[in-house]
């Protein structure tokens, strides 16, 4: 304890202050012996008379260690000082605030890294996030590819640039470590005069200290963390550095998923194209046309399926294959593809439908899908102006025949479901199309949209066929389109099976004759 008299001169002084303030003996101003803000706070409280006590205990530097200072205010305008050693509980509040404040950070980084699983902004985000929290500069560096290292750097305020670098990185001590998943180096053991210039920013002045980390990912090393501080900043304390590898930690895990996802997209890309339905075209002067459209707008593929497979030599039937698996969604378009290629195998018997028909009836029992399909095979050839059709349906809705004066037939076709029992059997029809007349192979997902005034109704088989009677001579197109659009106004926007439709046309033919010498077109049907 200290005493102060109103004029601030030290009155009495117990032992321990003696200790702490030597130079505090009876007699001195107090403005020689204790530091500038005890000697203020008493000047405020040091005369007679009312004064205004402060709510709560001072607080300040004495001889280097964190004091509080609680005062008594006497009648005469003496304070005694009571000073308590508070350096313990300073330094407690002051780490619990650090780990607050870290705990924020990470928790902030880790939103903003998984945010996103694109691995060049998992690298901006790291390098943008590191510059501004941790360093005065940050790299993220990603694992080489080929002979270049891709470098995102970002300086403290300022925006993240990339960069591929044709360096080793082994040159960097530490780096090349670090990219191969390594334990970090201690930032003591790296020289920062050894910093390459691709390292430095452009700007950046001299490097006072470096940290080299790990970004760890699952399984492999993602990358690494750089973290440079200029001449003139504190170098990296122990505890900064366990912090880094923290931060680290996040954001390498990050960037794993980030490249696991880009990966992973790009195996379902290529697999995807495999299954998605052909652009159909004129095959042999067959015209052929498609749509589909999938159960849900955010897949691409499902459980409906067609193709269109030309014929080894030119002049003999081209084979058109539609189907409807069981189910919808990814696994339903598993199915697909495992049937549609073994279609493809089965090409050498498209002239014998109903063969065709057994053999995948038994491939699909011997599986391990409890599935079935519904499946229409056409056989189509040019005949001079017609075009022949060899139609069977395996447990299929008959395809439809939209003829030249806007009659629609169903085609005299019919036969067991593919894969639900031992044996199969199909009859198979055979239809000629003359000029400008249409075979139209759709799925029950178009008869069977629910849609309407009410909501409820079935778009239907007879409403199809109105509506494909006013398609009498339309390109096969314009009629594949036409069925679309119709079942997508039908729906107005309501879930639906998976729909596909084929359109299989026999074009107008067009014949030249010369009159006066010149060549001029017409149209016959």
């Amino acid at each position: 304890m200290l005493v102060a008299d109103a004029q601030s001169v030290v009155e009495w002084r117990n032992e321990a202050a003696g200790f702490l303030l030597p130079a505090a003996a009876r007699g001195t101003p107090l403005t020689d012996v204790v530091p500038a803000w005890l000697a203020a706070a008493h000047h405020e409280l040091g005369h007679p008379g009312p004064r205004a006590v402060p709510d709560g205990p001072l607080s300040g530097s004495i001889a280097g260690c964190r004091f509080q200072a609680h005062p008594t205010v006497r009648e005469d305008g003496s304070v005694a000082w009571w000073l308590i050693d508070d350096t313990d509980h300073q330094l407690v509040r002051e780490a619990l605030h650090m780990e607050r404040e870290r705990t924020a950070f990470l928790a902030k980084s880790s939103s903003a890294l998984l945010f996103s699983l694109n691995l060049g902004r998992c690298m901006d985000v790291t390098a943008q996030m590191a510059a501004e929290s941790l360093a005065d500069a940050a790299l993220a560096i990603a694992p080489a590819r080929g002979h270049r290292l891709p470098v995102v750097t970002c300086l403290r305020g300022g925006a993240p640039t990339l960069s591929q670098e044709t360096v080793d990185p082994d040159d960097v001590p530490g780096l090349g470590e670090a990219l191969r998943g390594f334990p970090p180096v201690p930032s003591r053991w790296i020289d920062p005069a050894v910093a390459p210039r691709w390292m430095v920013p452009e700007g950046f002045g001299p490097v006072g200290s470096i940290v080299i980390t790990p970004l760890p990912g699952h399984g492999v090393p993602a990358g690494a963390l750089v973290l440079l501080r200029k001449a003139e900043s504190a170098a990296f304390s122990d505890e900064e550095e366990v912090f880094a590898r923290l931060f680290a930690a996040r954001a390498g895990a990050a960037m794993s998923a980030a490249r696991l996802y880009a990966e992973q997209t790009a195996i379902t890309d290529v697999l995807m194209r495999e299954l998605l339905p052909p652009a159909l075209h004129q095959i042999s002067g067959v015209d052929f046309a498609g749509r589909y459209r999938p159960s849900e707008d955010h897949e691409r593929i499902g459980g409906d399926f067609y193709d269109v497979h030309p014929a080894a030599v030119e002049g003999n039937a081209s084979l058109v294959t539609l189907g409807d698996v069981c189910g919808k969604g990814l696994e339903a378009a598993v199915l697909t593809g495992k049937i549609r290629n073994t279609l493809h195998a089965l090409l050498p018997l498209a002239d014998d439908h109903e063969r065709m028909l057994g053999l995948l009836n038994t491939a699909l029992l011997s599986s391990h899908h409890t599935q079935f399909v519904t499946l229409v095979l056409a056989s189509a050839a040019r005949r001079g102006n017609e075009v022949d059709l060899k139609l069977t349906s395996g447990g299929h809705p008959a395809p439809l025949i939209i003829r030249a004066n806007g009659g629609v037939e169903e085609a005299d076709t019919a036969g067991a479901l593919i894969g639900a029992m031992p044996e199969v059997s199909a009859r198979t029809a055979a239809v000629s199309l003359a000029p400008g007349e249409s075979c139209v192979l759709y799925t029950d997902g178009i008869t069977e949209a629910k849609g309407g005034p009410m909501g409820d109704d079935m778009f239907g088989e007879e409403r199809l066929k109105r509506a494909l009677a006013g398609c009498a001579g339309m390109p096969a197109e314009g009629i594949a389109e036409h069925v679309e659009m119709l079942a997508a106004q039908w729906l107005g926007g309501r879930r639906h099976d998976d729909m596909a439709v084929v359109v299989i046309s026999a074009p107008r033919t067009h014949h030249l004759s010369a009159v006066n010498g010149h060549t001029r077109g017409r149209f016959t049907a």
